[in-house]
């Protein structure tokens, strides 16, 4: 009897999967495994933020496979060893998994691939992981896109490839070992944001849905209003680990009041793991280097990790970040020209602490926009600076985002919740906020040696 395992990664949904819907449809027995990979969760990938946020979507996926007659494999090691061993135990003549594209998803593929051609097991990689797979838009002469608006525009006309319906049934080998799922104490040290939103398909379908009965046709308007709990998605988290079909979303959306402005930002999602399939070192190396030569300062790191800059709408970013595992997508561009435009602190600096505490920081995403704001990316303006103030007064007006997450401003009346320092000494003493950490200013922010 054929038998085919199917290697979970960032891909956990049944629903428009292609490894699992190919994997069922070619074989008459399917092993869904997914492997706690040690490596990853000595890495960043170990936050408590991801890792709760990873086994929601891991008991949402076995709970799927049980609707199917199956159950989700679960073992802890390396998923290449792992992966040939089960493929091994039950005779599976494949292995299918999802494509990826950092440096660590191709060395995983590459041995895979050269593991199971020694023991005869065929390994295929399908897509899955973005709308359009890296490699299928190419500019003449290059191996990927610099410029978004290029990209855009191909992207938004690029067919949509099939869905893949999620199986009716499946079967499981006779005997096969499921095991049993860690708590998360046993894989990561430390506590989850207290306000982590719910992981896996359903909780992530449920948002969508949502999303596109309320959110959507507002998204225009309203995505950069930072006030607002309802002008973004809130789908990232889902997106990266593959709770909804990224390929899907772009129909979803089509000819839909909003539809444009959100499709542009799944469109950025993927520009940027073009760049990453072809330039893999950038999570650690300037795309464009500019010869900066960035501040050590420990005192400033601090102060901007623990949203204690004395910049109410750059602090409040950050408590967002600590509360949620999340932040606002126009916060995220505050907070980050914040450190390296006006305190110029070495945007790896930002990027690592993203990776901590963010739900959805997949590495293309994350250090691509990093390296955007600050100078060395894809930006073409790269000399660009986010004013802190300026920006609060456009897109927080009424300072209701500053006061939701620094409370010690919630009393502030008027303007003076993004200027606390204009206030008068007593009252600023009675607030218990620090002072700015930097010079206020109107406007300057250039790049200081």
């Amino acid at each position: 009897m054929s038998c085919a395992v199917v290697l979970f990664t960032r891909d956990l949904r049944v629903r428009d999967q292609a490894a699992l819907a190919t994997a069922a449809r070619e074989a008459e027995r399917v092993v869904p495994l997914f492997v706690l990979d040690d490596e990853l969760l000595r890495r960043n990938c170990g936050s408590p933020n991801r890792v709760s946020f990873l086994l929601d979507c891991l008991r949402d996926l076995d709970a799927s496979l049980r609707e199917r007659g199956a159950r989700l494999v679960l073992r802890r090691g390396d998923p290449v060893e792992q992966a040939l061993r089960v493929a091994g135990e039950w005779d599976a003549a494949a292995i299918h998994l999802s494509d990826d594209y950092s440096a660590y998803a191709r060395r995983r593929l590459e041995r895979l691939e050269r593991e199971g051609e020694k023991v005869g097991v065929r390994v295929r990689a399908h897509p899955g992981v973005t709308a359009v797979e890296p490699g299928e838009l190419l500019p003449a002469g290059g191996d990927h896109y610099r410029v978004f608006t290029p990209y855009w525009r191909l992207w938004s006309q690029h067919p949509r490839p099939e869905s893949h319906r999620a199986p009716r049934e499946l079967a499981l080998p006779l005997g096969v070992r499921v095991g049993r799922l860690p708590a998360l104490d046993r894989l990561t040290g430390g506590l989850p944001s207290p306000d982590l939103p719910r992981g896996g398909e359903a909780a992530a379908r449920r948002r969508l849905e949502r999303w596109l009965r309320g959110g959507l046709a507002r998204y225009g308007e309203s995505h950069d209003d930072l006030a607002s709990r309802d002008g973004t998605s809130h789908l990232s988290a889902d997106l990266h680990f593959g709770c909804l079909a990224p390929a899907s979303l772009p129909a979803r959306v089509e000819g839909r009041p909003g539809g444009v402005a959100f499709a542009r930002q799944l469109c950025w999602r993927d520009f940027h793991h073009q760049v990453l399939a072809a330039r893999p070192d950038i999570p650690h190396t300037d795309y464009r280097a500019r010869g900066d030569r960035w501040r050590r300062s420990e005192r400033l790191k601090g102060a901007w990790r623990e949203g204690r800059t004395g910049y109410p709408i750059v602090d409040a970013g950050m408590r967002q970040l600590a509360r949620e595992g999340f932040m606002h997508n126009r916060a995220r561009m505050i907070v980050a020209s914040f450190l390296t435009k006006t305190l110029y602190i070495d945007w790896r600096t930002g990027a690592d602490h993203f990776a901590r505490l963010l739900v959805d920081a997949d590495v293309a995403n994350n250090v691509g926009n990093w390296q955007w704001v600050a100078g060395t990316g894809n930006d073409t303006r790269p000399n660009r600076v986010l004013n802190p103030l300026r920006q609060a007064t456009r897109f927080d007006p009424d300072g209701v985002y500053v006061r939701r997450y620094v409370p010690e401003l919630a009393g502030v009346v008027g303007g003076a919740v993004h200027e606390p320092w204009r206030l008068e000494a007593g009252e600023r003493r009675r607030l218990d906020y620090p002072g700015p950490v930097v010079e206020p200013m109107l406007g300057s922010g250039s790049r200081r040696a």
